[in-house]
């Protein structure tokens, strides 16, 4: 049976409230969240509802500001479409923004796929083929914070990591991931390496994120060869090429043993498949948001499939559990950003989901939502009570 559906209207809500103790570092003046007592940090997210003359609404929580400035320049092509064509949508987006990242569509997508499980009354997951329902995490941190006079417990030092890796293990995590500091002494970078792997011996894989901070290609490699010495499971976007450079990317792969994560920040399919053809990583990085949405996402892992790769999704949130669901070859799920003091970055937006320290089970798993389309709930008491704007097409 063919349904006729149609988008009649989109609504972009902006949601805006205070989370304590958590501030820009100073050195970027605004690019890092590290812990800071007393801090206060404004937070800004946004909600995208599409509409259809069905009464079933695609909803999805996340993106940046300038995705929704993007998203302004093909609202008009939404209107009237067929929202199960998201093939069709897919095709034209990715064509219509050739001259811009293309991330706007990412939100728009995801919204798509819950109005089809809504439509079909069955979780993304089912319909994208479905291989599992409870999905291994790693803890993904914070990046490390400086030192501040009089207090501890945070991420300040080697060690302090380390106590959170054992922290973490104790919960039930089988890995976790280190985010460094900014413009830290390379020094401190080689030592957290090798101090987390000594206290936690070999009970957890261990993986490196620099997030591109690390000024030279020499650094990246002493780093490197500390992640190989330490035995981690992955060194991801070590320095300054802002994890785009598939010749560097394969010179380091030449010159450690440690497997390379790079893609986070090349979007789409093809440039994607381009890194692995030039050897400039070992697994394929994607995120639903990013990469125009679960559509691409999916294009993603089964491209790496092919490959005999890995496909390791980034970041937390209910559309990369379903993507992560759905594939055989993923590894781990990102919970993060997560710290010992700090309150967690999982969004309240959601009544019943989190992506909070404590969301796994005694397996160190995550489910995946089981209701209908995304199968999460949006608490809108919170929305109207934060709320600070809309924007609705057309």
């Amino acid at each position: 049976m063919r349904h006729h559906l149609k988008i009649t209207k989109i609504e972009i809500h902006e949601v805006q409230w205070e989370t304590p103790d958590l501030a820009t570092d100073d050195y970027y003046n605004g690019f890092n969240l590290v812990y800071q007592p007393g801090a206060v940090w404004k937070r800004t997210e946004y909600i995208l509802q599409i509409h259809t003359d069905q009464g079933i609404t695609g909803e999805f929580v996340g993106g940046g500001r300038s995705d929704y400035v993007q998203m302004g320049m093909f609202m008009h092509y939404l209107i009237g479409k067929n929202p199960l064509q998201r093939e069709l949508i897919y095709n034209d987006v990715k064509r219509a923004l050739r001259k811009h990242d293309r991330m706007s569509m990412g939100p728009v997508d995801i919204a798509l796929w819950d109005i089809a499980g809504k439509l079909y009354n069955a979780p993304v997951w089912e319909l994208l083929g479905g291989y599992r329902t409870a999905l291994p995490a790693y803890a993904s941190t914070y990046h490390g914070e400086e030192a501040i006079a009089g207090v501890t417990g945070g991420l300040e030092s080697p060690e302090a990591f380390a106590d959170f890796a054992i922290r973490c293990r104790e919960m039930g995590y089988r890995a976790f991931k280190i985010h460094g500091w900014s413009h830290a002494p390379i020094r401190r970078e080689v030592e957290n390496v090798l101090t987390v792997r000594a206290r936690v011996g070999d009970t957890m894989d261990l993986m490196l994120d620099p997030a591109c901070e690390y000024e030279t290609f020499a650094d990246a490699l002493r780093v490197g060869r500390a992640c190989d010495e330490a035995d981690f499971f992955w060194y991801e976007d070590p320095f300054k090429d802002g994890g785009i450079s598939c010749f560097a990317q394969r010179k380091l792969r030449q010159m450690i043993k440690t497997p390379i994560l790079m893609g986070e920040h090349i979007r789409t399919l093809e440039p994607k498949v381009d890194a692995v053809v030039a050897e400039a990583t070992d697994y394929m990085r994607v995120n639903p948001t990013y990469d125009l949405g679960i559509t691409g996402a999916i294009k993603v892992a089964h491209a790496a499939e092919g490959f005999g790769l890995d496909v390791e999704i980034h970041a937390p949130g209910p559309a990369q559990r379903h993507v992560m669901a759905a594939v055989r070859n993923a590894n781990y799920y990102e919970l993060g950003l997560v710290h010992p003091i700090a309150p967690s970055l999982a969004s309240p937006i959601y009544s019943n989901y989190s992506d909070a320290l404590d969301a796994i089970d005694e397996n160190g798993c995550v489910s995946v939502p089981d209701g209908p389309g995304l199968g999460v709930d949006i608490d809108w008491d919170f929305v109207r009570a934060h709320q600070i704007g809309v924007v609705v097409y057309p």
